[in-house]
């Protein structure tokens, strides 16, 4: 690795960023083996691949430094956070704030960084989106629900008690009216995500090829081109469907076709190749409980005895740092910005609530 040139009397400004991009590059070395002890096989060497060139880049920091490496601390607080995140939530929430991470390196512009660094860290975050995808595509079907529930439940339910708290209306009305909003509504997403995660299996069940059909082969006519409207079906041209059709027949072997459809079944076992949507239960408990928990937060301060404007301002509050929150989450597993994510849901969930605020005030003239 070509070494970048270094002025022979660095700067403070230039030691302190070298010891800032030394404690990153050590925390993402440590992130790396951290999940590789917890994983085997390939993605295990991938992992500790991907710690020994964070490894290499730290030790490019440390020659620049010299003496001034021994005050950055092997474990930083970013480190620890980490950690923190992927004992609770599992690795693909590390491996989401790892990519990004990798997608943010300034070594690109920075002089005293190699080009071969910062080509490194270009390819790393695809190397980690990668690994993250598979983390993604399996908790895709119950995180879409669990998102999506959650943030029906903050803005329909803030949306509902804000309207009718603009009326003038007892508490009493407000918090019975948002505890049937908050148990109608987590009643009917459970039940809807239920159907809709159902049919989508079933649908893609019903497209899945009968492993077993290959025993008719032997009784066909190939001449009346049975086989070849299969492949035609399939999307072949006619000519290749009937010349796939003969070969089939010509080749078939029954005792290989049975072993083949025996081998196809565990492929499919082991694949899940319905997993991305979840199951069913999964995705309606998720659902239900999702939104059952943001739809309670727009009634807690009714439910503490709070009344009027000051109930209106806590129950809008506290829905705007939970969206927030969950819109950090949403963008740090997706790898976008959490920031952007964020103020996204805020914006969304305070213009729906805001707007029925506004018809209830208006309902709430009319009936004065």
């Amino acid at each position: 690795m070509t070494e970048a040139p270094a002025t022979a009397e660095p700067s403070r400004g230039d030691v302190r960023r070298w010891r800032r991009y030394l404690a990153d590059e050590r925390a993402e070395a440590a992130v790396y083996r951290d999940l590789a002890t917890r994983r085997s096989g390939e993605e295990r060497a991938i992992l500790l691949a991907l710690a020994d060139a964070e490894g290499r880049h730290e030790a490019h920091w440390m020659s620049l430094l010299g003496a001034e490496a021994a005050r950055v601390p092997a474990v930083s607080l970013r480190t620890r956070i980490l950690g923190f995140f992927a004992r609770r939530f599992g690795s693909v929430f590390v491996l989401a704030l790892a990519q990004s991470a990798e997608g943010r390196s300034p070594y690109e512009g920075d002089a005293h960084a190699t080009a071969a660094m910062a080509a490194d860290e270009r390819i790393h975050q695809e190397v980690v989106r990668g690994l993250a995808a598979r983390g993604r595509a399996r908790i895709s079907g119950s995180f879409r629900a669990a998102v999506f529930g959650a943030n029906d439940g903050l803005v329909s339910n803030l949306a509902l008690v804000l309207g009718i708290g603009a009326t003038g209306v007892p508490a009493t009305t407000v918090l019975f009216t948002g505890i049937a909003g908050l148990l109608s509504g987590a009643l009917s997403m459970g039940a809807g995500e239920y159907v809709s995660v159902r049919s989508q299996r079933e649908l893609l069940e019903a497209s899945t090829p009968d492993p077993d059909a290959h025993t008719a082969v032997p009784h066909l006519d190939v001449d009346a081109n049975e086989l070849a409207l299969v492949y035609r079906a399939r999307g072949m041209s006619e000519e290749e469907a009937l010349e796939r059709a003969r070969e089939v027949a010509a080749e078939y072997d029954p005792a290989r076709a049975t072993a083949n459809a025996v081998e196809a079944r565990a492929r499919a076992a082991e694949r899940d190749e319905h997993a991305a949507i979840g199951s069913a239960w999964g995705a309606a408990a998720s659902s239900f409980g999702f939104f059952a928990s943001g739809a309670v937060i727009p009634v807690l301060p009714y439910l503490l005895g709070a009344s009027g404007l000051g109930a209106i301002a806590t129950a809008a509050s506290l829905v705007g740092l939970a969206l927030l929150a969950t819109g950090m989450i949403v963008g740090v597993l997706s790898g976008a910005s959490p920031l952007k994510r964020a103020l996204r849901q805020l914006a969304i969930g305070y213009g729906a609530a805001a707007a029925t605020y506004l018809l209830g005030l208006a309902f709430g003239a009319t009936l004065i």
